[in-house]
Parts: C-alpha cells; sequence; structure tokens
C-alpha cells in the first residue's frame, strides 16, 4: 500500500502519462501508463541494456519501425475460447504479423555484438508468413471476404450476380412501361427486396407487394409480381453466401486459435520492444544519461540533476526555465537533512531525487550530467505533503504519523523477510547443547550486541516533526531519524527544525544541506548548497517587505539573546566563502575554456600551414615537371635541326651552345640547388635525429658498427639505417668516415682512355616489321645481356617503331644516352645505345 501511495506523491503516473506519448503502438502506450516497478536489480539491468540498443539503433540506423502491429489481444482470447472472428479483426492479426517480422529482421540485421539483448528477444519470435498469406488471400483491404476464399463462395457469388441482373432488366423494362405511374424513374431497395416508387393513386397500374409507404403516402414502394420469385431466389442465396463466408471466417479463427500461444508471445514481444523505444525516444528528447547502479561501498553522483515533470512543463507549458541540483552523496551517509525558507525548492528535490531513482529502476535514463551514478533501491518510501482529512478526523500531524507508521512497517517488514532469506541460505547451525553455542553465550555478556541489519530502503519525508509543538516536534524528528540511519541505507528529509542541523556534528553519518535564499531579491534560487544549513530569513523578510518594525523588534527580542543572530551570522560566513569558491571555479573553468579555444585555433592554423606546404610543394613538383618537358622539347627541336642535311663539327658546336642556353634558361630559376647541411655530427646512444627518406624522428640505440649501420626506434618500430640516411634535429648531416681506395690493378701509366665502341653481330639487333610491343621485349632481353654499346635497327618508315623506340630507351634506367649511328652504319635509321 505504500509503495503505491509513494508513487502517488512523486507524482510517478503523470511521468509514466508523458513517457506513453513516445510509445508507437496503443500496445506500448497502455503498458506505459501503468509501468511496473522491477523488484531486482537484475531485470532493472536488463530494461536499460533494452534501451541503451533501442537508443543505439535510433543514432546508427533508421529505427524501429512499428507500421501494421494493431492491438489484437481481445481478438486472441475470442479465438482461443472458439469464438468467430470477423473479416476486420483477422486483417490486423495479419497486419501484426508482417509488422512483428519487419521488426525481427531490423534487429537481425545488426551485429550481435551492438544488439545481444534485442536479438535474444526476437530470437523465439514466431512470425506465420503462410498464416498472414492465407489471410490476404481470403480477406480483402476492407476487412471483406473474397471470391477467392472458396469454389463454393465464387460459385455463389456468381449467381447472386446473374440474378441481380435479371431483376434488373426486368424492372427495366417495367419502368419503359409504366413510367408514367413512376414517381421517380429508379430502382431502390426495402431491405433486400428490389422495388419500384409507384404514384399511389396508380398502384394498380403495376401490380406487386407493397414494403413500404413515403411519409406522406403519395408515394408507394411496390415489388412487381414479374420479379418476385427473383427476390425470394436472390435472398436464397444471398443466406448461403452468408453461410459460406462464416465458413471461412471460422476456419481461419481455427489456424488463428491454434497457434494463440505464440501470438501471444509475438504481442508481449513487441509490447515490450515498443516499451524500450518509448524509454530511448523519451531518454532523448530529456537530452538524459544511462545510469550506473553502484555498489553499497561507492558514492552516488548526481550532477545537474532536473526533474523530468518540470522539464515537460518548461517544453510544452511555457514553464519557467528548470534549475538543475547537484546530488553528491558519499557511501557513509546515511541521513540528509535539507533546510532553509519556505518555497525555496527542498520538496521538488525530494521528488526529483524519487523520480530520478525511479526512472532508473524502470529502465529510464536519468536527467542529469554523466556520469550517473546512483544505488539500486528496493523500496522508495516518502512521506510528502499534506494528508488531513475531515471525513477521517486527521490533523497535519497525525495525517504525517500515520504515513510513517506505514513507511517504518514497511521497513520492518523488509528487514524479516532479508533475516529468513539469510537464514535459508545460511549454514546449519550447531546443536543449543554444544560447547560452541553455550561459549557464544557467554560472550555476549562482554560484547554490545549486532547493530541492526540495514533494508536498501529509501526513505523521503517532508517537514518531519511537523505539525504539533515544536519541542515535541523536534524530540520525535531527532529519535525518527537516528531510527531510520540505523534501519534505512539512505534517508532525505526536510525540516525548519534547527536542532536537526547539529546531529551532523554528533554523527558522521549525518549530513546537511540547505536550499539557496537570495537576500536582495526575497526570493529563492532553487539551488541545492551541501554542507551548509539553511538560515532562518523570516525577520529579515518580514523587515524587507515593510512589516511594522516594532512587531519584527518584539520578534526578535523573544529570541535568544544573541545566539540565533551569532547562527546566521556563521552560516552568512559560510555560505559567501561557498561563493567566493564557485567564483574561482567558474573563473577556472572559463580560463581553461579560452586556453582550450586557443589550442584548437593553434592547432588549426598549424594544419592550415602544412596544408599550404603540401599545396606549395605540389606546385613546385608541376612546375618542374612542365619546365622538363619544355626543355626536353627545345632539346629535340636542336637534335631535329642537327640531323637535317649533313652535320659538321661547327653544326654540332651551335648545336651544345643552344642546350646550353635551354639550360640556363630553365634549371637554375625552376631548380634551385637545395642546400646542402654541414656534415660533422657524431650520433651518440640515446641521441634524437631525423630520417628525413621516412620523414621520422627516431632515438639512437647503439653506437655506429663498422659498417656505418645503428639501430634507431621510433614509435613501436626498431629499424637499422646507414649515418648517410640520418641528420641532427638541427640539419647536420652525419660524419661517414672515408673507406681506403683498393689500389688498382693496373698501373697508371699504362691504363689508357676507354677503348670505342666497335660495332658486332652481338652488340646488333634488328626490329624492323616489329610491333612497338615486341620491340620492348626484344630490347629489354638485348640489354640485360649487353654491356657498353648497342646498334638497334629500327628504319624510317612511318617512324611510329623509332618513336617508340625511343620512348622505351628513355624511360629505361641502364641507358646512359642515345645518338644516331654514322651514316655509313645506317645514319638515322638506327639507333647507338650507350649503356
Amino acid at each position: 500500500m505504500i509503495q503505491q501511495e509513494t508513487l502517488q506523491l512523486l507524482d510517478w503516473p503523470r511521468l509514466c502519462h508523458h513517457l506513453s506519448t513516445f510509445a508507437a503502438t496503443k500496445l506500448g502506450a497502455l503498458a506505459a501508463q501503468s509501468l511496473a516497478i522491477p523488484a531486482s536489480q537484475a531485470d532493472s539491468e536488463t530494461l536499460l541494456s533494452q534501451t541503451r540498443e533501442v537508443y543505439w539503433l535510433d543514432q546508427h540506423t533508421t529505427g524501429l519501425s512499428f507500421g501494421g502491429i494493431r492491438d489484437i489481444t481481445a481478438p486472441l482470447e475470442r479465438a482461443n475460447r472458439q469464438g468467430m472472428l470477423s473479416g476486420e479483426e483477422l486483417l490486423d492479426i495479419a497486419t501484426t504479423l508482417n509488422g512483428a517480422r519487419q521488426l525481427r529482421r531490423a534487429i537481425e540485421a545488426q551485429s550481435s555484438e551492438d544488439l545481444p539483448i534485442l536479438q535474444e528477444m526476437v530470437a523465439e519470435l514466431r512470425t506465420y508468413p503462410e498464416m498472414e498469406q492465407h489471410i490476404h488471400h481470403c480477406i480483402d483491404d476492407r476487412g471483406e471476404v473474397t471470391d477467392r476464399a472458396s469454389s463454393k463462395l465464387s460459385a455463389i457469388r456468381d449467381r447472386l450476380k446473374s440474378t441481380r441482373s435479371d431483376i434488373q432488366q426486368r424492372l427495366q423494362r417495367i419502368m419503359q412501361r409504366q413510367s408514367g405511374a413512376l414517381q421517380e424513374t429508379l430502382i431502390t431497395q426495402r431491405g433486400d427486396r428490389f422495388v419500384l416508387p409507384v404514384k399511389a393513386p396508380q398502384k394498380d397500374a403495376i401490380p406487386g407487394l407493397v414494403h413500404d409507404a413515403s411519409a406522406s403516402g403519395a408515394t408507394l414502394y411496390i415489388e412487381p409480381h414479374a420479379i418476385v420469385d427473383l427476390g425470394n431466389q436472390l435472398r436464397q442465396l444471398l443466406r448461403q453466401e452468408r453461410t459460406e463466408i462464416e465458413v471461412v471466417l471460422r476456419q481461419l479463427s481455427e489456424q488463428v486459435a491454434e497457434v494463440y500461444d505464440d501470438l501471444e508471445h509475438l504481442l508481449a514481444t513487441v509490447t515490450l520492444l515498443d516499451l524500450a523505444y518509448a524509454r530511448a525516444r523519451y531518454s532523448l528528447w530529456l537530452e538524459a544519461n544511462p545510469p550506473r547502479f553502484v555498489e553499497p561501498g561507492e558514492p552516488t553522483t548526481l550532477r545537474q540533476l532536473r526533474h523530468p515533470l518540470l522539464v515537460w512543463q518548461q517544453r510544452h507549458e511555457q514553464g519557467s526555465a528548470v534549475v538543475p541540483i547537484d546530488l553528491l552523496m558519499q557511501p557513509n551517509l546515511r541521513v540528509i537533512a535539507i533546510t532553509g525558507p519556505n518555497t525555496g525548492g527542498k520538496t521538488v528535490t525530494l521528488k526529483t531525487l524519487g523520480l530520478a531513482v525511479l526512472m532508473a529502476k524502470v529502465g529510464l535514463f536519468v536527467p542529469a550530467r554523466e556520469p550517473v551514478e546512483l544505488p539500486w533501491f528496493e523500496q522508495i518510501l516518502a512521506d510528502i505533503g499534506d494528508e488531513q482529512s475531515i471525513e477521517q478526523s486527521l490533523s497535519t500531524f497525525s495525517g504525517h504519523i500515520k504515513r510513517i507508521g506505514r513507511i517504518l512497517d514497511a521497513l520492518d517488514r523488509s528487514t524479516i523477510q532479508n533475516s529468513k532469506l539469510k537464514g535459508q541460505n545460511s549454514e546449519s547451525l550447531p546443536s543449543p547443547d554444544s560447547p560452541d553455542v553455550l561459549d557464544s553465550f557467554d560472550s555476549n555478556v562482554d560484547h554490545p550486541p549486532t547493530p541492526p541489519s540495514l533494508t536498501n530502503a529509501l526513505i523521503l519525508l517532508d517537514e518531519v516533526g511537523a505539525g504539533t509543538d515544536p519541542t515535541e516536534g523536534t524530540a520525535l524528528a531527532i529519535a525518527l531519524l537516528k531510527y531510520l540511519a540505523d534501519h534505512a541505507r539512505l534517508t532525505v528529509a526536510t525540516t525548519h527544525y534547527g536542532e536537526l542541523k547539529a546531529l551532523k556534528y554528533q554523527d558522521p553519518r549525518f549530513e546537511n544541506a540547505s536550499v539557496e535564499f537570495d537576500d536582495v531579491s526575497l526570493s529563492p534560487t532553487y539551488r541545492l548548497l551541501w554542507g551548509i544549513p539553511g538560515r532562518s530569513n523570516a525577520l529579515s523578510i518580514a523587515r524587507r517587505l515593510g512589516l511594522n518594525s516594532a512587531v519584527v523588534e518584539e520578534a526578535a527580542s523573544h529570541m535568544a539573546v544573541g545566539v540565533q543572530e551569532d547562527v546566521n551570522q556563521v552560516i552568512a560566513g559560510l555560505e559567501a566563502q561557498r561563493r567566493q569558491q564557485e567564483e574561482k571555479s567558474q573563473a577556472a573553468a572559463a580560463l581553461l575554456a579560452q586556453t582550450e579555444a586557443l589550442h584548437n585555433e593553434v592547432r588549426r592554423k598549424a594544419d592550415m600551414l602544412r596544408e599550404r606546404e603540401r599545396d606549395l610543394r605540389a606546385q613546385q613538383e608541376t612546375a618542374i615537371q612542365q619546365a622538363i618537358v619544355a626543355a626536353k622539347a627545345d632539346i629535340a627541336k636542336v637534335i631535329r635541326k642537327l640531323q637535317q642535311g649533313t652535320p659538321t663539327a661547327q653544326d654540332a658546336q651551335r648545336a651544345t651552345e643552344a642546350i646550353d642556353a635551354i639550360a640556363q634558361a630553365q634549371l637554375p630559376t625552376r631548380l634551385p640547388k637545395p642546400t646542402q647541411p654541414k656534415p660533422g655530427f657524431k650520433p651518440q646512444v640515446g641521441d634524437r635525429i631525423r630520417i628525413p627518406s621516412l620523414g621520422q624522428t627516431a632515438e639512437v640505440l647503439t653506437a655506429p658498427d663498422d659498417d656505418h649501420k645503428l639501430t634507431v626506434r621510433f614509435g613501436l618500430m626498431k629499424t637499422t639505417v646507414s649515418l648517410a640516411d640520418i641528420e641532427s634535429l638541427q640539419g647536420e648531416k652525419a660524419e661517414v668516415p672515408a673507406k681506403p681506395k683498393p689500389q688498382d690493378t693496373v698501373p697508371a701509366a699504362q691504363a689508357g682512355p676507354p677503348a670505342p665502341a666497335v660495332r658486332t653481330s652481338r652488340n646488333t639487333i634488328d626490329l624492323r616489321g616489329m610491333r612497338v610491343a615486341e620491340a620492348e621485349a626484344v630490347l629489354e632481353e638485348a640489354i640485360a645481356h649487353a654491356s657498353g654499346a648497342l646498334w638497334v635497327i629500327h628504319g624510317h618508315g612511318t617512324g611510329k617503331l623509332k618513336r617508340g623506340v625511343h620512348d622505351y630507351l628513355h624511360r629505361h634506367p641502364q641507358v646512359q644516352r642515345l645518338e644516331a649511328a654514322d651514316q655509313s652504319d645506317g645514319g638515322t635509321g638506327v639507333t647507338v645505345v650507350y649503356l
């Protein structure tokens, strides 16, 4: 009883109603409005996992679609009781099967690592596609039984169509013959009989059965005798049609009843999926974060916690901005006393904490900043608000005491139940007559009794001890809070009694908190301050609001002289220190934000400079390539001009000068000679060096060996490099010791200039008649076995083979230069290749 009462006090039904608006189906909305509270932490963890996976689906895919799913609970129950379903109900079952199949496919399409819980939920889901197809075969989109449902029904409807056509034709002929006797030239129906509207004075002109008359009596609706037999046949056929339709519907209903258990499981699974979908969408709308249930020894962390109902009111009802609160509670705390002025937000704080715990239990995310860490409570019990009742003769104090009594009874029942469970799970005890038991009784004389076990419950008390004499109310509140500190895991109470503030300094399990009040604006800020008790602001508020100063001074004279003022001054000093700390913290946070922004700006500009450097390097390389192409073209022109006619030494000299001029025009501006780093750097073990070829900075691990190689490390990789491949961080090249020159085997006096190349059959290849591809293969083979010079005969022809051979030789790494052969060796039809 107290559990349901607590849910009402915390406005839990309103939150469930808000949650239901995010459901996609009627089933999900109904389930959300009557949301059950899990009985174990494992159930809550499962619900949170479902919410987290649906949340992931919504963020990374198109999410879940519940199209076509209907509430088929009532039709399933009636089919299970051998009842007959209508065509519309059967059509709802078919669309629900299809919708469930689409849900299962959307979940199974994802990785099992991303959606383990959801995939386990739909693993055993049976959607009966054959039943769905059979229903659509027999029922059309309007819920009517189709002709193809049975051959007998199709034959009956064919006869119905023929009979109606005969009736229509006979009536048309009668209307043509007796048009003057008709009130209107139309065919109408009364019941299932076709009739004509005949003028009452001329009823004898069309003999038949009168089925109806107009209100004025001027028109009679007559079924002519000529179609009476056809009308009777039509009625019989309609009866046969209804009978056959019932046969089809009953057969389909029996098929549904045969798989009742599977369809009931399907409906329950779809409802659970829709609930998880609603929880995920509501959590996203609240900008909430997933909670983590902490163990008894871990602190509770709820930063920037917002009341979900106030968020709804702000966004949908133009309410005021929601002021978040911070609830940071150490695991040793058992009782938190919140003090402060009225309308300061104490009750809202209690409700916000209670709703946050309930939301986490049912699998909802909590509207607080990450990380969200809070305990899992077995019970949430609350005494909030005024329960006075004239009918029950209950005052405010009596109403509070009766509700607190129910809370204590619930705690006692939970303690007894937990003790029984522990006794059932414990090992068997020794016999009472054994010496061990007697020793234990003797030892209890010298040792204090074991403290009572804590119940994993959250107790929320509003204005504890209020409604009676302040002295007695204070004593009762102190006794109650001490009892709850021994029996409940956490109690949060609001109060105006100053004596409760001192409990913190007597018992480390108690803590003070207060709601902040602005003395200048005379209004609460709704912020929660920890470790500072609230001040009494009654007299200062009364004075500022203009109450008669004599009354205020008289009230001050009745207070303890100096004591209350001193306490208020101490509290005011603590609040001032806290505000200073918060201002400094905010300034530090702002400075940190500026530093991060500056760091990001520097990094962005560095990236821009690197990108600019890459662009310039690319442009430079493009310009160099263009210059090379232009130089080659100019040189080719000089060579072609030289090859025209019979070249002389003067022509060769002019060609050389022209090539030098081209080099002077292109190379100095396009290819600036890079400055070589100064040698002399000697790397030592532990030095930092640069490897230009790899673009890496590395650390020297070993000294250079005899082969001038050393081992370096960059990142997680080790490698061996040569001294010639490294440089210092300042750009100095490593000093490589010169190797001793080998002694010449031939004396210098005997060494002469290299012998001129001589053409032989072995260094001459004939490519005439070949394609360029064939010629390249022959050339590659010849170059591999040749040395010195190679004479290549390609002829003149169209010039295509010659151009292909020259292009290939220019690209070949072993070719030093090319030149045309002497006129005696073939001239420009033969190319001499120097390797």
